[in-house]
C-alpha cells in the first residue's frame, strides 16, 4: 500500500484515527480500535522516513486523540467558570494542540531522528523503537508539568486481554505492550512472525488473568458509599450550603454500615466552620451504629493554609464531645493545576474561572490508612487515582515498616464540574486499573458519578447511574499481598523501554559493521 494513494492528507488521516481512538475507552470500550489506529500510524512513519514528517503525524494524531478525550474541560470553564464558549473552546484546543500532543510528536520524531541516526531495519524501528519511544512518551506525561496523564493508551485495556499485564507492568507497561502490537501489525501481511508475536502478547496477557497476585484478607465489610448529586453550580453559594449538610446528615444516618462514605467535599465547608453539634451528631450515629464514616471537607492549618480531606470518625472514638483532633485525617497530596494549586503567573486564571479553594496546600506524599474492623482502607481524592504509581508507593511503605497495608482503596470524587460527559466513565476506568496494579478492591463515593465497586480484577460489581442521588450498598472482601507493580511502580517499564533502546542501537550498527568487514 502507498500512501500518496491516499486521497487525504496523511496529517489529516492521523488526525481522524487519534479521535477514533478514544472509543477504545470507557464508556465505549472497544479495545482493538486503541490498536488499530496506533498501528495506522505507525505504518504512516515506517513508509515515511522523514523526521518533520514524523513529528507532524505524530502531534496530529496527538491533537486528534486529547480533543476528543478532554474536550469536557469545556463544560468546567464555560457553564461553571462563565468563561465565553469561544474563549473555553479555544483554551481547550490549546491545551490538546500545546501541551498533549507535543508528546506525541515526540515519541514519533524522536523514532524517526533514532531510524536515521541509527540506520535501523524497518523491523527494529516497529518493534523496538517505537514502542519505546511511545511508552516513555506516555510516562512522562504523567509527571511533566505535574502531570495530566488522562486516557493514556493502557487505560483502553481493562478488560483486554493485556489487562493479565497491569499487576506487573501497570498502566504504562499495557501502553508499551499495545504499541509492540501495533508495530508488529504495521509492518504488514508480508512476515508471519510479526503477527505470531502479536498474538503470543494477547495469549500470555489472556494467561496471566489467572494469576492471584494478591489474596482475601480478613472478612467482608459492609460499605454504603453515598452519591448525593448537589448540582456543582450551587455547591458552594450560601443558600446551598445549609442544604447539603443537611442532605449528607440523613443520608449518612439512613442506615448503619461498616464504613459509609461521603463524596470529595460533601461538606462544602471548612471543618471548623461546621456547626458545633454536627459532627458531635455523626460522631454519636456512627458510636450507636457501629459504623466507621469517611467524611470529604476542607480542613484550614492556618491563614492561607487548606487542604482537601478525608476525615474518619471512629466508632470506638465516637461521643457526643468529639474533637476534630481526634478523627482520622488523609489530605490530598496531588493538586490540579489550574483548579487545586495556581502556577505562578496564572492568579488571574483563578479569578476568571471563579473557582473557590483553587490554592490549596498538598498533604503528605505517604498517608497511612485507617482500619475498618480487620481491613485498612486507603483514601485517595478524585485526580490523584491517576497516580497508580503513588498509591503503589504507600502500599510498599507500610510493607516496608511492618505496619498495617491497606487492603482496599477508596476514591472520594466530585465530578459535577463535568455534567454527564465521558469524563465520567473515563474516571471510573482510570480506578479499575488501579484495581488491577495493585490486586484490591477500589470503592467510589462520587457526587454526580460515578459511584462504584470495583473488584481486584478490575470488574465493576455494582454502579449507581450518574446524576441521581443515591446510596450504593454492598459487602466487599478486603485483599493483602505485594504485586510486582507495587513493589517496583513504573521502574521496569522505564528501564525496558531505555533497553529496548540500547538493542536497537546495536542492531543499527551491525549491518554497517558486517559490510565493512566484507
Amino acid at each position: 500500500m502507498n500512501i500518496r494513494l491516499l486521497s487525504l492528507p496523511v496529517p489529516l488521516i492521523a488526525f481522524i484515527a487519534g479521535a477514533l481512538s478514544i472509543l477504545s475507552f470507557a464508556p465505549f470500550g472497544l479495545w482493538p480500535l486503541q490498536i488499530a489506529s496506533l498501528t495506522l500510524v505507525f505504518y504512516f512513519v515506517l513508509c515515511d522516513k522523514g523526521i518533520k514528517r514524523s513529528v507532524l503525524i505524530g502531534w496530529a494524531y496527538g491533537f486528534g486523540w486529547t480533543l476528543c478525550g478532554v474536550y469536557w474541560l469545556f463544560i468546567t470553564m464555560h457553564r461553571y467558570g462563565h468563561i465565553p464558549a469561544w474563549l473555553s473552546a479555544l483554551a481547550v484546543v490549546l491545551l490538546a494542540s500545546c501541551v498533549l500532543a507535543p508528546f506525541f510528536a515526540f515519541a514519533l520524531g524522536v523514532a524517526a531522528w533514532l531510524r536515521q541516526r541509527w540506520s535501523l531495519p524497518t523491523h527494529v524501528m516497529a518493534l523496538m523503537v517505537l514502542p519505546a519511544t511511545w511508552a516513555l512518551s506516555e510516562w512522562l506525561r504523567s509527571w511533566i508539568l505535574t502531570g495530566l496523564p488522562w486516557v493514556v493508551s493502557g487505560y483502553a485495556h481493562t478488560a483486554s486481554p493485556l489487562a493479565g499485564f497491569a499487576p506487573l507492568l501497570g498502566v504504562y507497561g499495557l501502553g508499551w505492550i499495545s504499541a509492540v502490537i501495533a508495530g508488529s501489525l504495521a509492518l504488514g501481511p508480508a512476515k508471519k512472525w510479526p503477527f505470531l508475536i502479536a498474538l503470543s502478547l494477547l495469549g500470555c496477557g489472556f494467561g496471566l488473568q489467572s494469576i492471584a497476585w494478591t489474596y482475601p484478607q480478613g472478612r467482608e465489610i459492609s460499605v454504603r458509599l453515598l452519591q448525593g448529586n448537589v448540582p456543582q453550580d450551587s455547591k458552594f453559594g450560601d443558600d446551598h450550603i445549609a442544604s447539603s449538610l443537611v442532605l449528607y446528615e440523613k443520608m449518612i444516618t439512613a442506615g448503619h454500615a461498616d464504613l459509609i462514605a461521603t463524596p470529595e467535599t460533601a461538606l462544602p465547608l471548612f471543618i471548623h466552620q461546621l456547626p458545633d453539634d454536627y459532627l458531635s451528631h455523626l460522631s454519636a450515629f456512627a458510636r450507636e451504629s457501629n459504623s466507621r464514616l469517611a467524611i470529604g471537607l476542607f480542613i484550614s492549618d492556618g491563614p492561607e493554609l487548606y487542604a482537601n480531606s478525608v476525615i474518619g470518625i471512629d466508632p470506638a472514638h465516637g461521643s457526643t464531645t468529639a474533637s476534630p483532633n481526634t478523627f482520622y485525617r488523609y489530605s490530598k497530596s496531588h493538586l490540579v493545576p489550574f483548579g487545586e494549586y495556581m502556577p505562578w503567573g496564572f492568579r488571574w486564571f483563578v479569578e476568571a474561572m471563579k473557582i473557590p479553594l483553587a490554592d490549596q496546600t498538598p498533604g503528605p506524599a505517604v498517608q497511612a490508612p485507617f482500619a475498618v474492623k480487620d481491613q485498612w482502607i486507603l483514601p485517595n481524592i478524585c485526580f490523584e487515582d491517576l497516580f497508580g504509581e503513588k498509591i503503589a508507593a504507600q502500599i510498599l511503605a507500610a510493607h516496608v515498616a511492618g505496619k498495617p497495608q491497606a487492603t482496599m482503596l477508596l476514591n472520594l470524587s466530585n465530578l459535577g464540574w463535568f455534567d454527564d460527559s465521558t469524563a465520567l466513565p473515563q474516571h471510573l476506568q482510570i480506578s479499575q486499573m488501579r484495581a488491577l496494579e495493585t490486586g484490591r478492591p477500589m470503592l467510589r463515593a462520587t457526587n454526580t458519578g460515578a459511584t462504584a465497586v470495583i473488584n481486584p480484577k478490575g470488574v465493576v460489581l455494582a454502579q449507581l447511574p450518574v446524576l441521581t442521588r443515591d446510596t450504593l450498598t454492598a459487602s466487599v472482601q478486603g485483599f493483602a499481598g505485594i504485586t510486582p507493580y507495587i513493589l517496583c511502580g513504573n521502574i521496569p517499564i522505564v528501564a525496558l523501554c531505555f533497553l529496548m533502546l540500547a538493542l536497537a542501537c546495536l542492531f543499527g550498527c551491525q549491518p554497517q559493521h558486517s559490510s565493512k568487514t566484507r
